[in-house]
């Protein structure tokens, strides 16, 4: 069974997977990088500062021979400040 590396990479730089798994089907892969990328957003968003503008993270799939798929992710987090409440008289 091949072996797939997940890297993660974001705007700070890339932190390769190290150890792999292996992996039956391309389905299986496609699989495995929708999770870790949901993992490295949530995170990401948590971890983020209010207003913290636009940032872009992906998960790298790789084999033995090279590249296999690239799954990006883009969000923007923006925090508004409440308003007063009207006044009517």
């Amino acid at each position: 069974m091949p072996r797939y590396y997940f890297d993660l990479r974001d705007d700070k730089g890339i932190a390769p997977d190290e150890e792999g798994l292996e992996l039956s089907s391309p389905r299986a892969v496609q699989a495995e990088a929708a999770k870790s990328v949901a993992d490295f957003a949530r995170d990401a968003i948590l971890s983020a500062p209010p207003s913290g503008g636009r940032q872009t993270m992906a998960i790298d799939v790789r084999d033995d021979k090279g590249p296999v798929m690239q799954v990006t992710f883009a969000f923007a987090l923006e925090t508004f400040t409440p308003r007063a409440p009207r006044r009517d008289h």
